[in-house]
């Protein structure tokens, strides 16, 4: 199980959990990520505020520099902006813009590699089954809402998905650590994203109506695979609460958290011990009430 890696810029700093968790798992079941060679940054939402060449150049020189490298692999992209902004590169490389873009990014790009979710690498009979092998510790009765926010599907004309509103990729993977998915309507909707720099008032909105949502079906915790979601739904929590007279308690988690959790990571491994809201209370399911060293 080899893949081209591309880890953008969060995977070691807002995302340093997720680098960590997914590090640890992907030791425990034998899955290899081969990082691109001088990758950039995306640009991610200020790329293409910026111009639509921008926000296309960005990206298409990292699959192009993969594409160089000669490996002939499927290139992961865990966070949702980068796999968004790859996926809007690569359709535009196998369009009858590709002698534009090259130009953009002064060398050839043929498009001709797939861009995968984290969770599309995992999602294969192969990876399941080294999964399930590895799971040393399973959840019980831990209900869960598996978040995937509005890039990694939309729109469907670039990224080829063919379940907008209701994907199952995710409780797939998160049902093979024991913890039961609940059924919930807002497991697509978008958590403002960077708005809530520039545009707090009106997303704050966003992350309540998430929570809310996951709390009237039963959740315990929410997990999502996007560095961005995670950072807005796990730190603005609790102001959330004090605007809407809430009283939310949500753990988030990254689905490579609780991955790893299953499979014998402690807290310090998994990254489960440096979140905003306490993440530690769910995972003492598995101990006793003792928690995760």
């Amino acid at each position: 199980m080899k893949y081209s890696y591309y880890p953008g810029c969060s995977m070691h700093a807002t995302g340093i959990e997720y680098h960590k968790s997914l590090t640890y798992v992907n030791k425990a079941i034998g899955m290899e990520f081969i990082e691109i060679n001088d990758w950039n940054c995306c640009g991610a939402t200020a790329g293409h505020n910026v111009s639509r060449e921008l926000g296309v150049a960005l990206p298409a020189r990292n699959v192009a520099l993969c594409e160089k490298q000669e490996l002939g692999l499927p290139i992961v992209a865990p966070c949702a902006a980068c796999y968004s902004r790859m996926k809007h590169a690569v359709h535009m490389a196998r369009s009858e813009e590709n002698a534009k873009l090259s130009r953009l990014i002064e060398m050839p790009i043929k498009g001709n590699l797939e861009i995968l979710t984290l969770m599309e690498a995992y999602d294969t009979p192969e990876a399941a089954e080294a999964i399930k092998a590895a799971i040393k510790r399973p959840f019980s009765d831990l209900k869960v809402a598996c978040y995937y926010g509005c890039l990694f599907f939309r729109p469907a004309e670039v990224t080829g998905a063919k379940n907008i509103e209701d994907p199952q990729c995710m409780e797939k993977i998160i049902r093979m650590t024991g913890a039961e998915p609940v059924d919930w309507a807002f497991k697509t909707e978008c958590c403002g994203g960077a708005h809530h720099v520039d545009l707090p008032d009106e997303s704050r909105p966003l992350i309540y109506r998430i929570l809310k949502n996951a709390r009237a079906n039963g959740a315990e915790a929410i997990i999502t695979a996007c560095p961005l979601c995670m950072m807005n739904i796990d730190m603005r929590q609790r102001t959330v609460n004090k605007e809407f007279g809430e009283k939310f308690d949500i753990p988030v988690y990254y689905i490579t958290e609780l991955l790893a959790v299953s499979m014998g990571a402690g807290a310090k491994e998994s990254g489960i011990n440096t979140h905003f809201h306490p993440a530690l209370r769910v995972t003492e399911k598995l101990t006793g009430g003792k928690g995760v060293a």
